[in-house]
Formats: C-alpha cells, sequence, structure tokens
C-alpha cells in the first residue's frame, strides 16, 4: 500500500473559509503597512479599508477596532489547546513552559518578523494599543482559569484560579513588552521562559 494511502485526507478548507482568511490577512497587511509608513495615529480605518480593498464596515466586521488589527495573533487559540493536550498531573507552569517553548514560533508563522516588531512596538508606544491589550488579558485569563480548572477540579471562577491564570497570563505580557522595551534584543521566547521561572520560584 502506497504511503500516502496510509495518511487521512487533510481536512479541505472551504471556499468561503478560504475568502475570510483572505480578507482577514489583506486587513492587516494593509494596517501593517500604513502605520510603518505614517504612524498609527495617522492612519485611519477609512485608509485600512481602500488599501485592503474592502468596506469600512468589512474592516470592522472582523476587528472591532483599530486596536484589535495590532493586538490580534494566533497564540491564544495555540495555547489553550496545546495546554489541553498536556498531562493532568503536570503542574500548569510546567504546561505553559512546555507550551510556549514549542509553540511560540507556530503562533508567528505566518507573520514577517518586522511585523512582529512593529506589533509589539506598538504595544508599548502606543496608549490606544496599549490600553486595550490590557482589556484583552481577560480573555486569555479566561483561557487560563478554564484549563486550569479542567486540570484541578476547581471551579473556573474561585479566587485561587482566578489570580494564579492572570499571574500567568501577567508573566506572559510583560516578557513580550519587556522585549519590545530592550528594541527585540534577545529571543522572545527565552524572556517568557525567564517569566514563568519568575512566577513558579519567585525573585
Amino acid at each position: 500500500m502506497a504511503a500516502s494511502a496510509q495518511k487521512p485526507a487533510e481536512p479541505k478548507v472551504g471556499l468561503r473559509e478560504r475568502k475570510k482568511i483572505k480578507t482577514r490577512t489583506a486587513i492587516r497587511e494593509a494596517t501593517y503597512r500604513l502605520i510603518a509608513e505614517q504612524g498609527y495615529d495617522a492612519t485611519t480605518v477609512e485608509q485600512i479599508a481602500e488599501a485592503a480593498e474592502v468596506s469600512p464596515s468589512t474592516v470592522f466586521r472582523y476587528f472591532p477596532t483599530k486596536e484589535d488589527i495590532v493586538l490580534t495573533d494566533e497564540f491564544d487559540p495555540i495555547l489553550e489547546r496545546e495546554l489541553l493536550k498536556r498531562p493532568k498531573d503536570e503542574p500548569i507552569v510546567d504546561s505553559v513552559r512546555h507550551v510556549v517553548d514549542r509553540s511560540l514560533d507556530l503562533a508567528f508563522a505566518n507573520e514577517e518578523p518586522e511585523v512582529t516588531r512593529l506589533r509589539m512596538r506598538l504595544q508599548v508606544e502606543t496608549p490606544a494599543v496599549r490600553s486595550r491589550m490590557m482589556e484583552s488579558m481577560s480573555v486569555t485569563g479566561q483561557l487560563m482559569c478554564r484549563v486550569i480548572a479542567e486540570r484541578t477540579g476547581r471551579d473556573a471562577a474561585d479566587l485561587e484560579v482566578r489570580v494564579y491564570a492572570m499571574a500567568l497570563v501577567g508573566a506572559l505580557m510583560q516578557a513580550t513588552m519587556y522585549w519590545a522595551e530592550h528594541d527585540h534584543e534577545g529571543e522572545l521566547r527565552e524572556l517568557v521562559l525567564r517569566a514563568l521561572d519568575t512566577v513558579q520560584h519567585g525573585l
């Protein structure tokens, strides 16, 4: 039997979904290009829509705010999926460390390094983006609460679960901000692992 016949067929992405991905990518690429050329504040949703060849309402359908275009990435879905695959008796911080070590590159696989650096810098330098980032932390925090609750059998709304979840999320956020503040010196992965070590072991 041929080797190819032994593998299950890859699920195909439907035409509608491909169009969504194409539109989403066009919006993000137009945004980054305009911001690189003229700065964040000078870049309007109308300009983004024109550059991406869509309507402003389409931009807002994919991204509720301009800040969300900058902040949205693929890391949260990967983080949740991979954490749920880890052994249930493994300390959660060790699970996060393992997933980050293996999945960080995957999360940014379809993004040029200069775009990643631009996004990280905007999170530090642009008040509107930084404010929206703080709001979005609650979404990642809820994700982490679900994982911890599933792992420990506790309620996701427990105070201790929420505190520990946000400590982990804060570690991830502070590592990325530190990286941007220091002109992207070193490897982001190493900074994230250092931050998780701090959560686990303290100062």
